[in-house]
């Protein structure tokens, strides 16, 4: 799907959509308090996207681990007809 260029896109919209989604707000809190807890912990993630090690949307979440992986690494699953990532990604790789 083609990107749409941003003075296009109607963002007022997207987040009333986000707000309808169950758990939206409490993934995106969790997602936050990840990258949050590493940079406390002062490590340099520049470029890089911060990886659970079970994935949110597959129940996922903090305590199961954290990792930095490239983005490319982290968003390149195979995702199922909803939209969810296939498998539980694989660090060890």
């Amino acid at each position: 799907m083609p990107r749409v260029p941003p003075e296009k896109r109607d963002y007022t919209h997207e987040r009333a959509l986000e707000k309808k989604k169950p758990g939206a707000f409490e993934a995106r809190m969790e997602r936050q308090r990840a990258r949050r807890a590493l940079d406390k912990k002062g490590v340099a993630r520049a470029g890089k996207d911060v990886c659970h090690v079970k994935s949110l949307a597959k129940g996922g979440s903090n305590k199961d681990g954290v990792f930095l992986a490239s983005a490319s690494k982290n968003r390149k699953f195979s995702r199922d007809s909803s939209g969810k990532p296939k498998a539980v990604y694989d660090n060890k790789k």
